[in-house]
């Protein structure tokens, strides 16, 4: 692991927050976030397909990583975030209740796959 800070939530949307509060124009209005969210879903997608699926990238097209798609993800997500004072730890931890809670027999789980090799 390198030695760069690792951020925790708060921390995050506290660094994107300084870094746009800096600027007179702020956050850009909630239906523009959306539209740069999808974008940026839009070059994850691109990426993914260039290294997963069956389009590789023209030797003219820059060089991305899956890594750089969702930091700039997490970016827009943070500054969306912010941008309505939405807490994204709470937002987080309501959506996995959700998820823990709606989905939690719908998967095959591992423990079972291993009691069905015992039997």
């Amino acid at each position: 692991m390198n030695d760069k800070k690792l951020y925790n939530t708060r921390e995050m949307q506290r660094r994107v927050d300084d870094y746009i509060s800096q600027f007179k124009e702020g956050y850009f209005s909630p239906l523009s976030m959306l539209a740069r969210f999808t974008e940026e879903v839009g070059e994850l997608a691109r990426e993914v397909n260039h290294q997963y699926g069956e389009k590789p990238k023209k030797a003219s097209e820059e060089e991305n990583t899956i890594e750089d798609e969702l930091g700039d993800l997490l970016f827009v997500a943070m500054s969306f975030a912010n941008s309505l004072d939405i807490d994204i730890a709470q937002a987080f931890d309501k959506s996995m209740s959700k998820i823990e809670t709606r989905d939690k027999n719908r998967w095959t789980r591992k423990t079972d796959l291993e009691d069905d090799k015992n039997d």
